[in-house]
């Protein structure tokens, strides 16, 4: 992910004076990563996005300045590098091997992305998939109508549990309702060959998602700028919750779903706060035991006992 947070501190020097503590600190971080020389080397990836987290933290005051200056020149030559990774893989999609670049990637970078301590969190799996994906976020549009929630994209590692979990394939229709920048069905297209259908009401996000898998080539993944409680989802066989919306605007969300559901056996897979709404539903039943820190999974009863 681009780092800018350096390159915005105003620069002031304090000429002649003996480094502090902090200040020597400073520096044996810069010079150890200055020193590893194979760091730059392509498969270093997850070690290169850790070493530009730490660099970007680094305290500076404002004595500082040099030392920020190698520092920002480090990062951009370490994001130079991790570019040329993200264009390797996005060539690979357009040749419509996205698949086995990401599963490489993704197998290469879990030793490094470590578990963040709030489920919610973000990773080095997000950092490649941000690089990889060529999204520009719409500037915000300010509060969201009653009952809708400020768009937060899925962490990534979430993405690919529901992925293994659902094993979901070419044949498969996920639809995504609140889909914001599209995150979910492109990478679920990319890695399985699965349609994606991104249902979301804010155009501006709809219309950067659209560019992005045009960009890609991703010919099976489409979005439309629509209010999930009238759109059509008769193409859904995995519907797919990030917490888009609560209160009565579930509600209604639901009971489309369970209108789809009497005709056809659906999979609902959710995140956040509305699972424990989603699992009250008397007509799905959990695909496997709930976990509070991973996505969960329901599949819809026989359709004849939803007839009624």
């Amino acid at each position: 992910m681009p780092r800018c947070r350096l390159r915005e501190r105003a620069a002031t020097t304090k000429p002649d004076r003996v480094p502090s503590l902090a200040t020597q600190a400073l520096l044996a971080c810069l010079e150890a990563i200055e020193g590893d020389a194979a760091l730059r080397r392509p498969e270093r990836l997850g070690e290169r996005i850790a070493a530009m987290d730490r660099l970007d933290a680094l305290p500076f005051d404002d004595g500082d300045a040099p030392i920020r200056e190698r520092a920002a020149t480090l990062l951009a030559r370490l994001e130079a590098d991790n570019q040329a990774v993200y264009r390797a893989v996005r060539r690979a999609i357009r040749r419509g091997e996205g698949g086995a670049a990401m599963r490489t990637w993704v197998h290469a970078l879990a030793p490094s992305a470590g578990t963040p301590r709030d489920g919610h969190g973000y990773d080095a799996l997000d950092a490649l998939f941000a690089g990889v994906l060529p999204l520009d976020e719409p500037d915000g549009g300010g509060a969201p109508p009653p009952d809708m929630v400020f768009y937060q994209p899925t962490p990534a590692r979430h993405i690919l549990d529901l992925i293994d979990r659902t094993g979901l394939g070419a044949a498969d229709t996920l639809v995504d309702l609140g889909s914001g920048l599209g995150h979910v069905p492109l990478l679920a297209s990319i890695c399985t060959g699965a349609r994606g259908i991104g249902i979301e009401r804010d155009p501006a996000y709809v219309a950067s998602a659209r560019r992005c898998a045009e960009a890609l080539g991703l010919e099976h993944v489409s979005f439309i700028a629509q209010d999930a409680r009238t759109a059509d989802l008769s193409a859904g066989t995995l519907f797919y919750l990030y917490t888009p919306f609560r209160g009565p605007v579930l509600r209604r969300v639901l009971d489309r779903l369970r209108q789809e559901a009497a005709v056809r056996c659906i999979r609902i897979a959710t995140l956040g706060p509305c699972t424990a709404t989603v699992a009250e539903e008397p007509w799905l039943r959990p695909a496997e035991a709930q976990r509070a820190d991973r996505i969960a999974v329901f599949r819809s009863r026989a359709p004849a006992s939803l007839a009624s």
